[in-house]
């Protein structure tokens, strides 16, 4: 197998898949073949929040630095917002 970063050759075994999911350069998933060491370098971001912004139909992803997204919203109104998942907060169903 070969790599897709430096054209190594090496045992498949040896390879991990580095999906992309997000590059300027392209507007869908990539999948590459790499050696671990070929990416041992890369630093992992911390602190960072990562948004869903629906609008019409329309639903696009926008990852920024916590300290800027604490710019605009609060812990504390996120920490009390409704989940995407389940009963809203303060719902109760009709008793029969």
């Amino acid at each position: 197998m070969v790599s897709d970063i430096t054209g190594v050759e090496a045992d498949e075994d040896a390879f991990v898949t580095l999906i992309v999911r997000s590059h300027k350069a392209v507007d869908e998933a990539k999948s590459l073949d790499v050696l671990p060491a070929e990416i041992a370098g890369l630093k992992e971001a911390s602190d960072l929040v990562t948004l869903e912004i629906r609008d019409n139909g329309n639903t696009r992803q926008v990852v920024t630095t916590l300290a800027e997204f604490r710019k605009l919203i609060a812990d504390e109104v996120v920490v009390k917002a409704q989940g995407i998942r389940g009963r809203r907060i303060g719902y109760s169903p009709a008793k029969d």
